[in-house]
């Protein structure tokens, strides 16, 4: 026990009040955070990782109610304007209108908001699929609406296409396409290889569509232009490949790759189906369509 100073009889100061206060309101938050953190963690024991825990709406300043999904759009759009250096507890505060520390009751730190932010874009994806039953255009379309949505944000993209989530939107997106493959006939460990292949293709082709996007506009155009300008001009007998292709690679170059690429994965997929499978699953072909059950 420290000794205390006598008391003078005199009014504490203005900033002796704000520091008791503080001091408060930090033991305080301490405590709850602690005790929220490890109801967390029981909530997320069967996944094996910790899920944020929706708590109890709460005014920020501006009299808004704080709430996990305000946060998540709030970190959506500042991760959107200025990137990952943006995301700090002090400028989510600041946007929000609450004091920085309240955030810790809704995430136990920045990354995980990050990570938060990344499933609202897997769920946003989700939303624009409806299953067919066509293993080859269900996963197609989840491919390209993965792909789109995150090129849709592309300082987010770059942030976020490398993270595993572990929340309930990534949760069942993995679901769904294991679902597809495991319809189309693949046994499940094929199918467990072939998702991991479709989507680290799918987030690849989007990280590098969006870090694309968000360079600078000189440094974009001066690249798009190197096709038309460096490479037309380079000697044909040194070059004669860049020569002969020349015209086809200043139309594509300046085009993401990803619905060609997606097709030569496809094409692949399915001539590794079983070999009376394989003939149903031409698109566009006269061939009849296997239809599989579709996955919620």
């Amino acid at each position: 026990m420290t000794d205390r100073p006598e008391h003078d009889g005199r009014s504490p100061g203005p900033a002796s009040t704000r520091n008791a206060d503080r001091a408060r309101e930090t033991d305080r938050m301490t405590r709850a955070e602690g005790a929220g953190r490890a109801a967390e963690t029981d909530q997320g024991a069967e996944t094996g990782r910790l899920i944020t825990r929706r708590r109890r709406a709460r005014p920020t300043r501006r009299g808004t109610l704080l709430t996990h999904e305000l946060i998540v759009d709030t970190a959506l759009r500042l991760l959107g304007s200025d990137g990952r250096e943006a995301l700090s507890a002090r400028r989510l505060g600041i946007a929000l209108g609450a004091d920085p520390s309240s955030l810790y009751r809704y995430f136990p730190s920045m990354d995980d908001v990050v990570l938060a932010v990344a499933d609202k874009l897997i769920g946003r994806a989700s939303d624009r699929v409806r299953l067919t039953g066509d293993w080859r255009a269900d996963l197609r379309a989840v491919g390209e609406a993965l792909h789109a949505t995150y090129v849709g944000h592309p300082r987010v993209a770059v942030v976020a296409a490398s993270r595993v989530t572990r929340r309930p939107y990534e949760i069942r997106a993995v679901e769904r396409g294991l679902g597809i493959l495991r319809g189309a006939g693949f046994p499940p460990g094929p199918a467990a290889r072939h998702y991991h292949e479709f989507i680290d293709l799918t987030l690849g082709f989007a990280a590098l569509d969006a870090a694309v996007l968000a360079l600078p506009p000189e440094a974009s155009a001066a690249d798009r232009a190197a096709w038309t300008s460096t490479y037309a001009r380079l000697d044909p007998a040194t070059y004669p490949h860049i020569h002969a292709g020349g015209a086809a690679l200043a139309e594509t170059m300046v085009r993401s790759a990803y619905p060609g690429a997606l097709t030569l994965f496809l094409d692949g997929l399915a001539a590794r189906l079983p070999q009376e499978d394989r003939g149903a699953h031409t698109e566009g072909g006269e061939a009849t369509q296997v239809r599989t059950p579709p996955v919620p």
